[in-house]
Order: structure tokens, then sequence, then C-alpha cells
């Protein structure tokens, strides 16, 4: 699959990259980011995805998490994919912010007219992968998820259907229960119909109450003044009291007054979600 460079900087003597594919999955042009450390220019490294929130692009993570110094200390590279198919002139995939295009929320649709495009679970599970694998140095056996707000929700949701596939796991303030808040009931009901039943195989609390696989040392940070935290979209609780119940481990840390949803929340405390999953990648 032929691969079109965007734009290339050097950065912390790696490069960080970003790139335009034509993706078979969601059938339309998609970009990521790269980060490739100064060690993928003499061997094969482990790869970090980072899955962005709602209303965000490839470029929100790369320009605003200043990852990449710890990225290139511990030889990890690390992707930034779109947070949802780009201009598949569908009615209605521009009319609001939390739903349609930038609002992915990392599932395969299965009502129309979504079905056909939205397709973001299998994109990042199986497609984007198979690309990155072919086309840059990469330890395919080494893999790692993270992700923010809705992202948090689509690496939490990957790593706890596919068990060992991902070596480690984390997130900043995730949206840990969809069925249960206004942004998930929305967007599980418009892609995957009114089927409650059916919005399950996507809720990462639900998804903890089942889960039988190898064990996931699990990472979230949250900042305390989240104005979607009062506002009841992530519902942390009831993921963690979920993971107790089933004795999954759960590092929980409710960031100090001040923190919010932002970028400069995720820039604090990046470089202990790095270090988290380099623990598991270079083991």
């Amino acid at each position: 699959m032929a691969l079109k460079q965007v734009s290339s900087n050097k950065c912390f003597e790696g490069f960080q990259k970003v790139f335009e594919h034509d993706s078979a999955e969601l059938k339309c042009k998609m970009k990521f980011g790269i980060y490739l450390p100064p060690k993928a220019e003499t061997g094969k490294c482990p790869v970090l995805y980072w899955l962005s929130g709602l209303t965000c692009t490839e470029q929100n993570f790369i320009t605003k998490a200043a990852f990449q110094q710890a990225a290139a200390e511990h030889g990890l590279i690390v992707v930034a994919p779109d947070t949802s198919p780009r201009g598949c002139n569908i009615e209605g995939e521009d009319e609001s912010w939390d739903f349609g295009t930038g609002a992915g929320f990392y599932v395969d649709a299965t009502e129309d007219p979504w079905k056909t495009n939205y397709r973001m679970y299998s994109y990042i599970k199986d497609e984007l992968p198979k690309l990155i694998n072919a086309n840059f140095p990469t330890d395919p056996e080494r893999m790692s998820v993270f992700g923010h707000s809705m992202g948090g929700h689509g690496a939490l949701i990957l790593a706890l259907k596919n068990p060992g596939k991902y070596r480690s796991v984390s997130a900043f303030a995730p949206i840990c229960n969809p069925i249960q808040c206004q942004w998930g009931k929305k967007a599980l009901g418009g892609y995957l119909g009114p089927d409650t039943s059916k919005w399950e195989a996507y809720d990462a609390t639900q998804l903890v109450k089942s889960y039988s696989g190898s064990r996931l040392d699990i990472l979230i940070d949250q900042g305390k003044d989240d104005q979607f935290l009062s506002a009841g979209q992530l519902l942390p609780d009831n993921f963690i009291a979920a993971c107790t119940e089933r004795k999954i481990p759960v590092v929980f840390r409710l960031q100090q007054a001040g923190y919010d949803h932002s970028y400069f929340f995720i820039a604090s405390f990046i470089n202990d979600h790095i270090k988290h999953h380099a623990k598991y990648l270079n083991a």
C-alpha cells in the first residue's frame, strides 16, 4: 500500500513525520503521524499507538503532547492516527462535533449510512499496524496502545477485546463507560443502532467484567478539574469498580486541582505514560 510523506521534522535526533495513504477499511484517504526515534535508524523498535479524542486529527498529539524526547530516550516508535474517516460525503457527517467527522469512536459501524466508512476499530486493530509494520523498522511482537478521552476509550477496548495483542495500555481522562454517558449514547446509538446489547462490545467497563485474558497493567490519569468528569461523561469510578471486582490491576491517578481535559494536562504526565509502556515494550 503506497504511502505519501506529507511532512518530516527532525526532533530529538529522530524524525516526526506525517504520511497519507488510501485506506481499504475506511474507503478514503487517511493521515497518521509517526515518530521514528534515533534507534530506528539501526534496528527494529517497538510501536506505541496513540488514539486521540473528539474533534482531533493526527496533528493534536504530535504538536501538543511533548512526547518525542521520552520516546527518543526509550527507543519507541509512536504512531498517532486520525480519529475518523474524512470527506466521505455522508449526509450529516459534519453537523456536530461529537458524531461523524472527528468522532469515529473507534467502533465498526453497523448502521447506514455509516457502516461503509466508519470502521475505525478494524482500521486501528488490523489495517494500520499491517501498514506500519510493512513500511517502518518495527518489531510487530512489541506493541502497546494509549489515548485520551474518546481515544482513551479506544485504547481500553482494544486492549480488553484483544488479549495478548498489546503489551500495555494507558489512558488520559478516558470515556470509561460510554453506554452510560451522553457522548457514548449518541455515538453508539448512531453507529450501532438502538440495540444497547451491541453497545456493550465497545464499553470498557462492560468488557472488564468478562475479561479473562493475559494480565493487563492499566494506568489512567485523570484531572480533578476536568469539565467532562464533572459533567458525567467519563465515569472512571464505574471502570475502577469493575476492575477491582475482577482483580485486574489498574493504577488510577486523580491529579490535583487545576488539571483539566486539555493537552496541557496530557503534556504534564506524558513522560510517566511513555515510561509505563517502555517497561513492557523493552522487557
